[in-house]
């Protein structure tokens, strides 16, 4: 990674003989995982074995509730096994690692635990599994990978140093979550405003007499779906689409997680091929549908354009196809997509498992409906305002992918020893030692000792 003159090189390097590490410091070494670390297997505790305790339970994606008593020591790294695998999670407090996780405490490792978290992530443990049915990560995989070899004063600086950077990076994310958030939000109620009060404040209002609407302009009229809708259509059910009839760049299906924004993005691996479409002729889409989620994300909706038209509706979604001398469809979209809508329909839906809608219900759904001049006047200042909006959510977006990308690059650059943090970098923490790590706290051998 380019260090723009912050950081040094180490003095000397030499040829770690390991393609990922490629030239390591010429004072280090390298060792595979299984001289560094032994990974402890997780225990059994099923939810309904739980007792009532502030002890957390992680499993292989991180916590999942809580239990009386620990298994682990503390600090503790948690290395997803089975699901999640090759994740790994960090503790300062003893936890209670599941089946589903292998566990590293100071009782199965001598090297600094704050270290091995950052090194053991540059292992892309991730990558590899011997269990085809449930996706696993093999110990005996695990062991075979090669780490550099520190002393112990160097792993307590590359902590310290990448805790302290890391810190910097993820508050800087933490911004620009927050400004998405609040960019949604200003989305959002602009689109909500809009197609419940109309453009002009100095019209007369009226009672909607429904109480998410509240008060509507005088001369708007609140219409149920179905007197504007030439047709409501689930999408294909049970033996009409098998997972089987599914290929890569054919037609696009789309379901709810292919809308974004009020648009369609499909994922052309979620495709049938022309025969396949032909069949389900009757769920193809027309330019002006509005492809609607009919479980899950209640309210998540999309507009189908003219290059669209020919997709099909995915089982997960419903077709309405307005009637288009009564109603805009990107007018129609965006009334849709609002807050109040979606609660609304959360309260009618059906389904002990998950919410889900079906076409007698959306039909019964009360909107607000203006003359058709003015849904399109609507329309077009929303679809104006709220594009300069996504343009500043989708800068922010960008800035929080190559934040990760350099958080990425500068753990493998301290880890692998690309970069010299030992000297004022680490000094600037005020001499802090590392809590994390047994050669500190004991004054053993880190990991130049096997596990």
């Amino acid at each position: 990674m380019s260090t723009d003159g912050r950081w040094q090189p180490y003095p000397a390097y030499k040829d770690s003989g390991v393609e990922w590490l490629g030239e390591i410091p010429a004072q280090w070494d390298i060792a595979r995982l299984k001289h560094v670390a032994r990974l402890e297997y997780g225990d059994s505790l099923p939810k309904d074995s739980r007792k009532a305790g502030d002890v957390p339970v992680f499993g292989s994606n991180g916590a999942v509730g809580s239990h009386s008593r620990p298994n682990t020591l503390a600090p503790v790294l948690i290395i997803g096994r089975k699901g999640s695998f090759g994740k790994v999670n960090f503790s300062t407090q003893p936890v209670f690692a599941i089946d589903t996780t292998y566990y590293i405490d100071s009782r199965n490792t001598r090297a600094g635990l704050r270290w091995l978290f950052y090194a053991l992530q540059l292992l892309r443990l991730d990558a590899f599994t011997q269990d085809s049915a449930v996706p696993g990560l093999s110990r005996e995989f695990a062991y075979e990978q090669w780490l550099p070899l520190v002393t112990p004063s160097d792993q307590c600086n590359i902590a310290a140093f990448l805790d302290r950077e890391t810190a910097k990076i993820d508050a800087l994310m933490a911004k620009q979550e927050r400004l998405i958030e609040l960019l949604q939000e200003k989305r959002a109620a602009l689109i909500s405003h809009a197609v419940t009060k109309g453009l002009d404040p100095t019209v007369p209002m009226k009672d909607s007499g429904i109480s998410w609407l509240g008060e509507i302009p005088a001369h708007w009229e609140v219409v149920q779906t179905r007197h504007i809708a030439e047709s409501l259509q689930t999408g294909p059910f049970g033996s009409q689409l098998h997972a089987s009839d599914y290929s890569t760049g054919g037609v696009p299906v789309i379901n709810p997680s292919h809308m974004q924004n009020g648009r369609i993005e499909p994922d052309w691996d979620v495709a049938v091929d022309e025969k396949t479409a032909r069949r389900l002729a009757r769920h193809r889409l027309r330019a002006g549908d509005i492809v609607f989620a009919r479980r899950g994300d209640l309210g998540r909706c999309a507009v189908a354009t003219r290059g669209e038209e020919g997709w099909l509706c995915g089982t997960g979604s419903l077709r309405m196809r307005p009637n288009l001398d009564l109603a805009h469809p990107s007018y129609l979209n965006q009334v849709l997509s609002t807050s109040g809508i979606a609660e609304w329909l959360l309260l009618q839906s059906v389904g002990s498992t998950m919410d889900n809608l079906n076409t007698a219900i959306l039909s019964r759904l009360p909107l607000p409906v203006p003359p058709l001049v003015e849904q399109c006047a609507i329309a077009a200042q929303l679809n104006q305002e709220a594009a300069k909006l996504d343009v500043l959510i989708a800068k922010a977006r960008e800035m929080i992918k190559r934040l990760q990308e350099y958080r990425t690059a500068l753990i493998s650059a301290a880890v692998t020893g690309k970069i010299d943090v030992r000297d004022d970098q680490v000094q600037r923490t005020s001499e802090v030692r590392c809590t994390s790590c047994t050669s500190c706290t004991s004054g053993g051998d880190g990991a130049g000792q096997k596990a």
